[in-house]
């Protein structure tokens, strides 16, 4: 399918990110869409501009320079383009720069209604500062003093199933009212419901005369469903209201925006729902994107998004990695000798500069040491919030500096398996430009664009990788492997369990793969039973077999684990 020069329309995306800004175009090279290319600049929201207009200036005119097309012209962006190729003619923005917010989540049972307002919280960077439900034994002005001791930028309120209850969620309603009511107007919190809509229009009557009031669709129309969906598209334009009202220059870019801005997470869970359509629906598309403040960790199947955003990052939250507990397991992925007190020390250091990068081994170390550990806090509290997930994903999408930004493409898909640990059979595909997010919010102003540029060589593919399980002891062999290229001649391996095996194929090499398990192995548990026999394209890093086991056993002596870890970087080539 092509599009002609006279329909089409240049896109340029803007990413406000907390430490970097982006600028991303998109525009129609020989019929079809392209991402055309990148500029970038540190960040102006926070001091001493406090304004994103700068760091927005300088990322467009860092792209203007490595195109050479004229994006900007005597200071402002040329928009819509001119006749002699000169600007863009649409806007998108998405984000995840400003301050974290603070949300109280309430609902009627604990494991119902409340599961799913915190769920529908966590698709958004913020804190869940306190929760209440029918279930909470604390005495109401007890609960009062809880919720304003949060100081809650946003509540969430939900519970009753469609023409269901309704005294108990009007009774939460009322308690609501009462903290608005003892906060100074510029300190109450805007109230988002949404449960029972039958009753959507008595609580926003009562609540309205405190504080502003949104109304989303209901999470749980019955007892046995959720759909989260609607509400998301009601709590991702509250959020961008915040944003305006918080980030100076912020309202000036929306106002000159194809379409409403949207926080990061909620644009790209928008593409990887969109993928999952086309893929295995019983394995799913994970999209993971770690980020400075957080970890957005996206999963599709079958045209359902289960969204998560993690509150752990590799910048300004890498505080909140300086637990003992936390600091250990950093320590645990570390393949030289560091002291805790240091590791704490770079942890602490990366929150005050999140925009600093590791200038010593040390330092790279650590921060990829972080990396895992975040990576897999992400998976676990997505696996909690959403326990049907499974742990085999067709194809994986990961994003963030850390990863794109890796000395070696073997270091970048090392971390991305010692963190997600999936299971099965899966694509690993690095978004090296953050263009998922960028997609899906190009996608509202021209649904064309998103499935061109997927279909392009804008992302990098990584490699195929093999991750059986089996209850074999460490070193049985539990593969026989026979690498079938298209010249006819084939290489034969056999793969032992806890090892770490590069297939010999080169990037952009076609080959047939034949697995034999052996001692009850299961190459996919989550696949078609008996399909050992497939087709594999190489990628930056070849093709990869992952026989360590899961959850990975990392033995308890130190210098024994380092040597192992030492080992592992060797074999994706350091």
């Amino acid at each position: 399918m092509t599009t002609s020069i006279v329909e089409a329309e240049s896109i340029l995306a803007i990413d406000l990110g907390s430490v970097h800004t982006r600028a991303l175009l998109f525009d129609v090279v020989e019929g079809q869409y392209r991402f055309i290319g990148s500029g970038s600049a540190a960040s102006t929201t926070n001091a001493p501009f406090r304004d994103i207009g700068e760091g927005f200036h300088q990322a467009v005119l860092d792209l203007q320079e490595k195109l050479g097309r004229t994006l900007v012209e005597n200071g402002v962006l040329i928009l819509p383009s001119r006749e002699d190729n000169a600007g863009i003619d649409k806007l998108v923005v998405t984000y995840t720069a400003g301050p974290e917010l603070r949300i109280v989540t309430a609902g009627l049972l604990a494991d119902v209604s409340l599961q799913s307002v915190q769920r529908l919280a966590t698709t958004v960077c913020g804190q869940i500062a306190e929760s209440i439900s029918l279930g909470d034994h604390r005495r109401p002005e007890a609960q009062i003093d809880a919720i304003l001791r949060a100081e809650p930028n946003l509540i969430i309120l939900g519970g009753g199933t469609e023409q269901g209850a309704s005294r108990s969620v009007f009774k939460l309603a009322e308690l609501l009212m009462m903290v608005c009511r003892v906060l100074p107007q510029e300190r109450r919190p805007h109230i988002l419901y949404a449960g029972n809509q039958a009753l959507a229009r008595r609580i926003q009557d009562v609540l309205s005369k405190w504080t502003i009031v949104h109304v989303a669709p209901n999470l749980r129309p019955g007892i046995d469903s959720e759909d989260l969906s609607p509400a998301q598209e009601t709590l991702a334009s509250l959020v961008t209201g915040f944003r305006n009202s918080q980030i100076g220059g912020m309202q000036s870019l929306t106002s000159q925006c194809s379409a409403a801005p949207l926080p990061v997470s909620h644009a790209m869970g928008r593409m990887v729902k969109f993928l999952s359509q086309s893929y295995d629906p019983t394995k799913g598309v994970l999209g993971i994107d770690i980020g400075s403040k957080g970890v957005i960790v996206a999963v599709g199947k079958a045209g359902k998004l289960s969204l998560k955003v993690s509150p752990y990052g590799m910048g300004s939250s890498a505080n909140r990695l300086a637990e003992t507990s936390l600091i250990d397991e950093v320590n645990r992925w570390m393949a030289v000798f560091t002291p805790p007190e240091t590791i704490r020390d770079y942890l602490w250091q990366k929150t005050l500069y999140p925009g600093s990068i590791p200038y010593t081994a040390e330092a790279l170390a650590i921060e990829q040491a972080m990396a895992r550990v975040i990576l897999r806090l992400g998976m676990s509290q997505t696996w909690s919030s959403y326990p049907d997930l499974g742990e085999s994903f067709e194809p994986i999408l990961a994003s963030g500096s850390i990863l794109s930004q890796a000395p070696t493409a073997g270091q970048a898909l090392l971390m991305l398996l010692d963190g997600l640990q999936p299971v099965g059979v899966s694509t690993v595909i690095l978004d090296k430009y953050n263009l998922l997010p960028a997609l899906g919010i190009a996608a509202e102003v021209n649904s064309l664009l998103p499935v061109q540029t997927l279909e392009s060589s804008a992302f990098l593919n990584l490699g195929t990788v093999i991750c059986p399980i089996s209850p074999a002891r460490y070193g049985a062999p539990i593969l026989r492997i026979r690498l079938e290229y298209e010249k006819g001649n084939e290489t034969r391996m056999e793969i032992q369990q806890g090892s770490l095996t590069s297939l010999p194929l080169k990037n952009g090499q076609s080959a047939r793969l034949h697995l034999e398990p052996l001692r009850r192995t299961l190459i996919d548990p989550a696949g078609q039973r008996g399909i050992n026999s497939f087709k594999i394209t190489g990628g930056l890093c070849g093709a990869v077999i992952d026989a360590r086991g899961r959850p990975i056993p990392l033995p308890g002596d130190a210098a024994r684990r380092r040597d192992i870890l030492k080992k592992w970087k060797q074999t994706l080539g350091n």
